[in-house]
């Protein structure tokens, strides 16, 4: 899986992604820049395609890193509670801070995400059975609890539809001034692959690190933090993206191994492609609605899920 053939189907893709939909665009209506489709074009169609390849790299690389730092290849924010967590953040700040601005909603819901992942953390830590399949079993349960804290809180306030069209992942209403937050993923991005090498030691235990100088509590933390800093900036702009986290890594680490540095650049573009495809199939399928992300990426992440356990003698 060589980095230019991705970066020419991503291209290629994207491409695609931009003339499709149910405002018939062509590459020769943009020569009329105060033309409707040039506006739709500017307004729409590129925010939309900048905000799939935020997301999908940025999930993509927070399922890498806490697979790395896990040890474990079922882990990722899906599985680790780390979605569920940020619900509930989210919830909290609705609740308790009613207008409080974008910014600050993310505060609260990155305290929660953070808290969340750290908690799962220290589950791993103290449990002696590590089977490959059991330890994700252990993070969806701990998510599954968290999101009934968060449906029982939300149903007492009268404001589960509103959590739900919320957290609902979708690209459609995505327009210009509404997916700016994610530029915060470049920066979070470029630190992770700065730490690429130290994620890479950390993932091979704590004795190892400490014989290499690494601390490795500190470089845990820090990617910990980089996982809720990604994962709150995803769900707070497009909404919950299940399995992307999960399965683009297994699927990277088949073909390039498990070096941080090396596979980062392969999985944040394949994370990108495979939530493009999805992203463009949704909306020529039923043409002219659109199926959201979060129904595409679950349907098709989910069956490639189920084929990853079937191979997971080879993750033991």
């Amino acid at each position: 899986m060589k980095k230019r053939y991705l970066i020419v189907l991503l291209i290629f893709l994207s491409f695609i992604s931009l003339f499709v939909g149910v405002s018939n665009i062509t590459p020769f209506d943009l020569f009329d820049f105060q033309s409707e489709e040039t506006q739709i074009f500017l307004i729409s169609r590129i925010p939309r395609l900048l905000s799939i390849l935020f997301a999908g790299a940025a999930m993509s690389i927070a399922g890498l890193i806490m697979q790395q730092l896990s040890r474990n290849k079922f882990v990722s924010p899906t599985t680790a509670g780390t979605l569920d967590a940020t619900r509930l953040g989210i919830l909290v700040s609705m609740l308790m801070f009613t207008n409080a601005s974008i910014l600050e909603k993310m505060v609260v819901s990155f305290v929660f995400a953070l808290a969340g992942t750290f908690l799962f953390m220290q589950l791993l830590d103290r449990i002696k059975f590590k089977d490959a399949v059991f330890i994700p079993l252990i993070g969806l349960m701990f998510g599954n609890i968290l999101s009934s804290i968060t449906t029982f809180f939300a149903y007492r306030a009268d404001i589960i539809q509103n959590m739900a069209a919320w957290l609902q992942g979708d690209f459609s209403l995505i327009m210009k001034e509404r997916y700016e937050l994610l530029y915060i993923t470049i920066p979070v991005l470029f630190i992770s692959y700065l730490y690429a090498n130290r994620f890479t030691v950390a993932g091979m235990g704590e004795d190892f690190s400490k014989n290499l100088g690494i601390s490795y509590k500190r470089i845990l933390n820090i990617g910990l933090v980089l996982v809720a800093l990604l994962t709150v900036t995803v769900v707070l702009t497009v909404g919950m993206i299940p399995f992307l986290g999960l399965i683009i890594p297994n699927i990277i680490s088949i073909f390039k191994g498990d070096h941080l540095q090396k596979t980062l650049p392969h999985t944040a573009l394949l994370g990108a492609i495979f939530l493009l495809i999805c992203d463009i199939l949704g909306r020529i399928i039923i043409f002219p609605y659109e199926i959201s992300i979060s129904l595409m990426v679950g349907v098709i992440g989910g069956a490639i899920f189920l084929y990853l356990l079937f191979r997971r003698k080879q993750y033991a």
